[in-house]
């Protein structure tokens, strides 16, 4: 028996999609963000005139940002897919239950063959 929540399979299911989400992210807006950086030391003096410390910290704005974005969405698209999940398998054991009720039950006058 699991000690608390996140000891279970689902709950650590759960963290790698969100951990999956937060790298591509990062990845996608870190990229966006050092391209928009690289445009904007080529065209704006006020962009060159910026401390090293303020552009890297931009940078790393953007890349927490998306990460958190995107691992947002991952989570939101895993839960919406585990309560799919869900609901198959009791829609399942309803429909096994009601095939194996039907099988138990005694022969009806309009279910035996006739001659």
């Amino acid at each position: 028996m699991p000690r608390s929540a996140l000891d279970n399979e689902e709950a650590k299911q759960a963290q790698m999609e969100a951990m999956r989400g937060a790298g591509w992210g990062a990845l996608k807006f870190g990229t966006v963000s050092a391209f928009l950086s690289g445009l904007g030391f080529a065209m704006s003096p006020i962009y060159r005139g910026l401390t090293i410390q303020f552009k890297v910290y931009i940078q790393m704005s953007s890349m927490i940002l998306g990460g958190m974005i995107h691992a947002d969405d991952r989570m939101r698209r895993y839960e919406q897919h585990m309560r799919m999940e869900r609901m198959r398998a009791r829609n399942r054991a309803m429909w096994e239950d009601l095939v194996d009720d039907d099988d138990e039950l005694p022969p009806t006058a309009t279910s035996v063959p006739k001659k």
